[in-house]
C-alpha cells in the first residue's frame, strides 16, 4: 500500500474516494477513528492509501481533478 493523500477535510476524502472508485481503483482510508476522537475539530488528518500497482493512476486521477496527492 502507498500513501496517496492526507487531509483534515472530510469532503476532500469523499471526493477522492469517489474519483478513485470511478476509475476502478480500490482505496483504503486510515485514521478515521483518530479523527473522530479529536472531537470533530479537524486537527488529525485522515490518510488515503492505494495498492502499489494503482498508485500512478490514482495520483494522476487526483491531480487531474484539482486535488493535491502526496509525492513519493
Amino acid at each position: 500500500m502507498k500513501h496517496l493523500l492526507r487531509t483534515t477535510d472530510p469532503t476532500e476524502i469523499a471526493f477522492a474516494r469517489a474519483l478513485l472508485s470511478g476509475e476502478g481503483i480500490d482505496c483504503f482510508e486510515l485514521d478515521v477513528n483518530m479523527s473522530i476522537l479529536d472531537g470533530g475539530i479537524g486537527a488529525l488528518p485522515r490518510r488515503l492509501m492505494v495498492a502499489d500497482r494503482d498508485h500512478a493512476a490514482a495520483y494522476r486521477a487526483l491531480r487531474d481533478n484539482g486535488l493535491s496527492p502526496l509525492d513519493e
